[in-house]
Parts: structure tokens; C-alpha cells; sequence
């Protein structure tokens, strides 16, 4: 069939007229969209550029300490002077607890366990701190503690990736992912996020801990050894000089962009490209960061260098404060090794087992607070204790010799310090027998959201698109914790 639009003469409709017209806008805008994609995907962009925060805050960085296995909030920072009153009897008044194994155990058989220490109150806050942590205990009234922390599972490995990482499932990004994704990385030279563990081992879950998650490659928290080489395959190969190894890193660098140009956005090849020039750039200041010879006998003394007991931690906190000098977001350092003696899972000796863990983290952690005061990067560091749970007050069957305490999550205590953080206040309180908060109960996602919110950062609208929806650090969104900002 012959088309009209050919005949000589022919005359379109007003309809077909303005039909052809806006065909023809559509067409433009198309191709000047396919224009833009076309020099988006050749362009480099960086994912680790600094980022303007939606809110005006006064910290830059964060220094998150984590204590692997569940510490016992009644052993130190919450005094409950109803359990040695109670000790070796049936609790009371059980409060109700809406479900879980807390609310199970509570049925049966069970004895009170008083703590075997001793508080005293501090600071002109007058918080009841324990005896344990005589050196925190100076700095409480810069401290800000939360209490009755409620995550939604009570074991190990799901409590761990609740709080590391906002859900109990593997797979999701972890809070420094989450805090270099939204606030860039202010070093050039060194990981945006940095994670040191415990020199004797992993914690539950390994590197799930510090994982991105589904956020792009280029936010994985970066592992920092405790011997040799700082940091996995970062020294030059042998007789391989800085020049050649740079024409290499060109070299690949180039057929890298090539190909990432032929098949569009790939953000493992991007983080791939920026990590081959980071590390190019580390190899000079990674060794540089973990020397220790120029710091001060003073300081390595001031975080417990000079003793077995505390070098462990101490040289983490010390690594910690060397790189919030340098402008590294967010480090991670995690004390505890997997379930076990080293771990603060005390299910069978809470007293000898406090007695060591926090032996050896309280002068190093006081010790971080103190230099970074002095040196005034307190007010541009938000320091963060944190925990997968808390534990019981209670023990089912009968009290022994030596007692232990179990799993509770509704009760896990964190505290924070620096930055808009308001020194010596308080958010939520636990019952009198420390099993559950009381009032409005304060969850992990909470925290979360105070959290990002102290780095400027909101969590409403710090989102990801992955798997058909869109993502968050906390889900379903966290209420920020008003009584703790300044």
C-alpha cells in the first residue's frame, strides 16, 4: 500500500501533524539521555569523593570499639543493687516480655545473681560505674549511655550481624560501609574504612562483620593485620622498582577503563580500578601508619603498650587514633575471639571472665579518649562501645560457686562519646533486675539512626536500591535518640 505522506500534494492532519511532532521531542530528549549515559559510563566517576552531609555536625569520623560475646551490663555500667539483695532467690516480679527465649527461661526454675563488684558513682553526672573500669570511670561525664537495647535475636552469630550491620541475615552492608557510602573518604592515600581485630583471632562471623554488602565494592571495611604486613599483598614483589610497578598499574589501568567504557557501569570493575590506585598510593602510607617508633613513650604508656595485659587493644586504639589523624572515616576494632575464653561470653565464670576482658580494654579505651581530648579530635570523632547483647540476671537452677550469665536481648547497653554527643546523659532504663527496658523500648535500628544522624547523616534518606526495593541501614527507619545530642 502506498503511504499518503508520499503522494504529491498530500496535506497531514492537524492530528497526525502534532502526533509527528512530539514524536520528534521525544526522540530529541531520548537521544540527548542516551548522551548523557553514554558520557556518564566513560567518565571516572569516584565512589569515594567527599560528600556534604545533610545536617551540620561536628564529627567527621567514627571509632566504633566492639566487644565480641555480649558484655554484662550488670557487671559494668549498670548498678542493680536488687540483685545481690535477691541473690540465690526466684525473681520476684518478672516483668512481661512480649516473646523469645528470656520470657521462656523466665518460667522455669531460676535463681537471681548478684554482682560480684562493686560500683561507685562519678564525675559530676554521679553515674554508678564498676570497679572494673576505674580509668573509663574518669571520662564518664563525656560519655552518653544508652540502656535497654533491644536486637531480635539473642544468638551469637544473628545478634553480631544485627548490630555490625542492621539485620541478623548475611548479605547487608555494615555501619562503616553504610557511613563511608554516605560521607566519602576524606584520605586519598589510605582505606575510607578501616577494621583492626583482635590479635588472637576473628569474631563470629568473620569478615560478614565488616562486609559491604550490597552496596558497591569500594565500600568493604579494609583488614588491618596485627604483624607483618599491614595489609594483605600490599608490599611491591621483589625487584620490582616504584617507576615500573607505576607504568604497570597504568597499563592495566587503561584496559580497565577500555573495557569498562565497552560494557557500561560495573561497580566491581570501578572499585577494582580505584582499589589498584589506592593501593599504589598505600604502600607508602600503610607502613608509615601502623610505625609506632615516633610516638612517645608517654602515649604508648597512655594506652598500655607497656603491658601484656593491655598491648593487644592498646595498640588498636592507638592505630585508631593514627587514623582519624589522617582522615579515615570510620574504623572498626573488635576485642573478642569467636565464643570462647577471649570472648565476653561468660556463660560459666562472669566474675574471673570480667575480671580479664576488661583488664585488658579499660586503660587503652581511656586512654584513646584522653589523647584524642588533648589532641582535640574528640570533638571531630564520635567513639562508639558496643556489644551484640547483654546478659541475664538470673541463672536457671541453682546459683554455684562459680556462676555465669546467659544471653538477653533486651538488654544490651552501649555509650558514646565526642562530637554533638551530650556528655553524661542518658537514654533508656532497664527494670530493676536489668531484663528489659522500660517505657518505650529503645531497638538496635534506634541506635543506628543516632548514629548516622552524630556524622550528619539521615537515615531516612541514606537509602540503596537493591533487589527490587529500597534499603537502608535501618530498615524500616530508626527514631534518633534526642536526650544523647548536644
Amino acid at each position: 500500500m502506498t503511504r499518503p505522506e508520499l503522494n504529491e500534494g498530500y496535506t497531514p492532519s492537524r492530528r497526525v501533524f502534532l502526533g509527528r511532532m512530539f514524536n520528534g521531542f521525544g526522540g530529541l530528549a531520548l537521544t540527548g539521555l542516551l548522551s548523557c549515559e553514554a558520557r556518564g559510563a566513560s567518565a571516572s566517576v569516584d565512589p569515594l569523593a567527599v560528600k556534604v552531609p545533610p545536617f551540620p555536625r561536628k564529627a567527621k569520623n567514627c571509632i566504633m570499639l566492639f566487644m565480641c560475646g555480649g558484655v554484662s551490663q550488670v557487671d559494668s555500667f549498670e548498678y542493680k543493687p536488687k540483685l545481690n539483695e535477691f541473690h540465690g532467690k526466684r525473681i520476684p516480679h518478672i516483668p512481661k516480655i512480649a516473646s523469645g527465649e528470656l520470657q521462656g527461661r523466665l518460667t522455669f526454675a531460676h535463681q537471681c545473681v548478684g554482682s560480684p563488684f562493686t560500683f561507685q558513682q562519678n564525675g559530676q553526672s554521679g553515674r554508678y560505674i564498676s570497679e572494673l573500669f576505674p580509668n573509663l570511670a574518669r571520662h564518664v561525664d563525656d560519655l552518653a549511655f544508652i540502656h535497654g537495647i533491644q536486637v531480635d535475636n539473642q544468638n551469637h552469630g544473628p545478634a553480631t550481624l544485627h548490630v555490625a550491620t542492621g539485620s541478623q541475615f548475611p548479605g547487608s552492608p555494615s555501619v562503616g560501609s553504610w557511613v563511608q557510602y554516605g560521607l566519602g573518604s576524606a584520605n586519598q592515600n589510605l582505606p575510607g574504612y578501616v577494621v583492626i581485630q583482635d590479635p588472637r583471632g576473628a569474631p563470629t562471623n568473620g569478615a560478614a562483620v565488616w562486609s559491604n554488602g550490597y552496596l558497591p565494592a569500594a565500600y568493604q571495611g579494609t583488614f588491618l593485620r596485627p604483624a607483618g604486613t599491614s595489609i594483605v599483598d600490599l608490599a611491591r614483589p621483589q625487584g620490582v622498582s616504584a617507576p615500573q610497578q607505576r607504568q604497570e598499574f597504568d597499563a592495566l589501568a587503561w584496559l580497565n577503563r577500555r573495557h569498562l567504557g565497552e560494557d557500561g557501569k560495573d561497580s566491581e570493575l570501578e572499585a577494582r580500578i580505584s582499589a589498584y590506585e589506592l593501593a599504589f598510593r598505600m604502600q607508602t602510607a600503610a607502613p608509615e601508619l601502623v610505625d609506632l617508633s615516633g610516638e612517645t613513650e608517654e602515649t604508648k604508656a597512655l594506652y598500655g603498650l607497656d603491658n601484656p595485659k593491655t598491648a593487644g587493644f592498646g595498640r588498636q586504639c592507638l592505630l585508631a587514633r593514627r587514623l582519624v589523624e589522617r582522615g579515615v572515616r570510620h574504623t572498626l576494632l573488635l576485642h573478642g575471639v569467636q565464643i570462647g575464653k577471649d570472648s565476653w561470653d561468660d556463660h560459666g565464670n562472669v566474675k574471673d571472665g570480667m575480671i580479664k576482658h576488661s583488664r585488658e580494654v579499660d586503660l587503652p579505651v581511656a586512654g584513646l579518649l584522653a589523647d584524642l581530648k588533648r589532641r582535640g579530635l574528640l570533638d571531630e570523632t564520635l567513639v562508639v562501645w558496643a556489644s551484640e547483647m547483654g546478659r541475664t540476671s538470673f541463672v536457671n537452677g541453682t546459683v554455684g560457686d562459680k556462676v555465669g550469665r546467659d544471653h538477653n536481648g533486651h538488654a544490651l547497653c552501649m555509650w558514646m562519646a565526642g562530637g554533638n554527643v551530650k556528655g553524661g546523659a542518658t537514654a533508656g532504663e532497664t527494670d530493676e533486675f536489668s531484663l528489659r527496658s522500660v517505657g518505650d523500648p529503645i531497638h538496635i535500628r534506634d541506635v543506628h539512626a543516632t548514629l548516622l544522624n552524630l556524622l550528619g547523616l539521615d537515615d531516612e534518606n541514606l537509602t540503596y536500591h537493591y533487589a527490587g526495593r529500597i534499603r537502608r541501614l535501618t530498615d524500616i527507619r530508626g527514631n534518633v535518640l534526642q536526650r544523647i545530642l548536644a
